[in-house]
């Protein structure tokens, strides 16, 4: 039978490594990975700093850096296209610009108030709520202005335009249409064509020519001038007590007579007390009731 050997001890005494443990390590280090004391002592430098580094971070992160926009986002420009001139507006702006230069020019406000109507004019037309788009023009529709003085408006019918300027004619009308047939009437009436005359006056009595007249449309005919067309007072006038008949204003109203002294205005220059003549007025001149 085979023994089994005893394990032997070794009995000699242990030498102990009394170096220093840095330099121990620090030797093996330098052994293993083969890099020189100055490296090393500039990488545990680095080390160092990076700790300080981190000690001093604060504790919550600054998150101002993720609210502030991204750089690379596109910045918003005033023009729709890269490539318009600075200059160009628009296409928003330009339709804004022309919505109101057609209301500043399409505003009751500034029709005009000196020309009154006279038979034979032509008006344009138009009613601005009766467009589909604003930016769009609404052809006028023509009125004349017929002999009885009246025109004939859309819904309403035959209304009396004679001596009436467009602003106020167009005032009347928008009142009517508001009563019954728009909440919001724009009326806008122009003169596209004036007649050669506003109608006629017609002067009887001892003149030199008597007879009707026409009154000019660019010239406000008054009772001086009227006489004087006539060729003036004969011998026998009474040129102190020329009588002006004037129709009412409203239908069947009276008749107004209105005395004038044309004798003062003609020989002392008194134009104040001069009457401008109305279509259809009628001019008596009377003979004096004693002749010399």
């Amino acid at each position: 039978m085979n023994a089994t050997p005893l394990p032997t001890t070794d009995h000699r005494p242990r030498t102990t490594d009394h170096r220093p443990l840095t330099s121990a390590f620090s030797f093996s280090a330098f052994q293993r990975f083969s890099v020189s004391p100055s490296a090393f002592l500039l990488s545990a430098f680095c080390f160092l700093l990076l700790i300080n580094a981190v000690a001093a971070e604060p504790k919550f992160a600054d998150t101002s850096a993720l609210l502030r926009p991204a750089t690379n986002a596109l910045q918003a420009t005033p023009h729709l296209a890269s490539n318009a001139p600075p200059s160009a507006a628009s296409p928003v702006t330009q339709t804004t610009t022309k919505l109101a230069s057609i209301a500043s020019t399409n505003s009751m406000d500034t029709l005009d108030d000196k020309h009154r109507l006279a038979i034979g004019d032509k008006l344009g037309f138009r009613i601005l709520e009766d467009l589909d788009d604003p930016r769009e023009p609404l052809e006028p529709k023509p009125l004349f202005v017929t002999d009885s003085g009246d025109i004939e408006i859309p819904y309403i019918g035959r209304v009396p335009a004679e001596n009436k300027t467009c602003k106020q004619l167009a005032g009347e009308l928008k009142t009517a249409l508001e009563r019954e047939y728009y909440y919001q009437a724009t009326v806008i009436l122009a003169v596209d064509f004036m007649s050669k005359n506003r109608g006629r006056v017609y002067i009887v009595g001892p003149v030199r020519v008597p007879g009707p007249q026409e009154i000019p449309s660019d010239e406000i005919l008054t009772l001086s001038k009227a006489i004087l067309r006539a060729g003036g007072f004969n011998d026998y006038a009474d040129k102190h007590k020329v009588r002006v008949t004037r129709k009412g204003a409203a239908t069947g109203g009276q008749d107004q007579v209105l005395t004038v002294n044309v004798g003062e205005i003609l020989e002392k220059g008194k134009t104040e007390s001069d009457l401008p003549l109305q279509p259809g007025d009628l001019i008596y001149v009377p003979e004096r009731l004693i002749r010399f």
